[in-house]
């Protein structure tokens, strides 16, 4: 009876797995949605007349979500290892990739407007 109570202190909980998994889940929505914005930018947006602003919008878009979806399933290894190992939490620098992008994208688009 004992080491069942002992193999339950070391087992995990399920909840911070759960919610580990629905971190990298909305990391990977986010990869989704720039991956759709730069194909809907590259197809969608003519009025930009200069072609040289909108393929550097569109690819930095998707270069962003290729960035994002290969950093979440990183991210998302190194936080279960290090709870099953009982150890503190890794820091992720795909928060501030991510606000760095946004900002080159919409400073990119930003250009557009104003040359278009």
């Amino acid at each position: 009876m004992g080491s069942d109570s002992d193999s339950e202190e070391t087992r995990l909980d399920y909840r911070f797995t759960l919610a580990n998994e629905r971190t990298f889940l909305a990391w990977i929505r986010t990869a989704l949605g720039l991956l759709a914005g730069g194909v809907a930018v590259h197809e969608l947006v003519k009025p930009f007349r200069h072609h040289w602003v909108r393929t550097p919008i569109a690819l930095s878009c998707i270069v962003l979500a290729v960035v994002i979806a290969v950093g979440a399933y990183g991210h998302w290894r190194h936080v279960e290892r290090a709870m099953r190992a009982g150890e503190r939490l890794p820091r992720t620098l795909m928060v501030p990739i991510l606000a760095i992008g946004i900002a080159v994208v919409a400073a990119l688009a930003g250009l557009g407007v104003l040359l278009s």
